[in-house]
């Protein structure tokens, strides 16, 4: 020894030089600016709609998609949906993506998830907000292309007691 033992600072200052030297001059990247929605902005359903699909055509989705989402929902900061699509779930003919939108929230795309043929069958369930009483649609992607959706009114209560 040398007299000058190794304590937990002296180790922690040796390694991190040379985790610095090890970098042969590498810089770190600067921090980017972040793509995301205004805080307050309101996107109506349309434009949201316009955003995702552009003008691609949404079928109407009732032999298909099945949409589970109460008629009275008492807590709209908890309102279960379920989607379910029929679907073969193959390579060639699956369901790519599920979004939920409430036509009156501020943001109106309250829920998207990707599915692929992995998944076996394209069931999907999830707890969502709503503001106020809206309509309520589950919009599917097909592996194809092609949009198909159903909708429900919901209405939202105010503690139960209508409204």
């Amino acid at each position: 020894m040398n007299g000058h033992p190794i304590n937990r600072r002296r180790a922690l200052a040796t390694l991190g030089a040379l985790g610095i030297a090890g970098l042969g001059g590498a810089t770190l990247a600067s921090p980017r600016r972040a793509d995301a929605q205004q805080l307050g902005a309101h996107e109506t359903s349309a434009e949201a709609l316009k955003r995702l699909f552009g003008s691609r055509p949404i079928k109407d989705g009732a032999g298909v998609v099945k949409l589970d989402v109460p008629l009275i929902a008492e807590n709209g900061a908890v309102v279960p949906v379920g989607v379910e699509v029929a679907s073969p779930m193959t390579p060639a003919n699956h369901v790519k993506a599920i979004y939920v939108v409430a036509d009156k929230n501020r943001i109106p795309v309250v829920f998207r998830t990707t599915l692929g043929p992995e998944a076996g069958q394209a069931v999907v369930g999830a707890t969502i907000r709503l503001g106020e009483t809206t309509e309520v649609r589950a919009i599917v992607e097909q592996s194809d292309g092609t949009l198909v959706a159903v909708s429900r009114e919901v209405k939202v209560t105010v503690g139960g007691c209508g409204g």
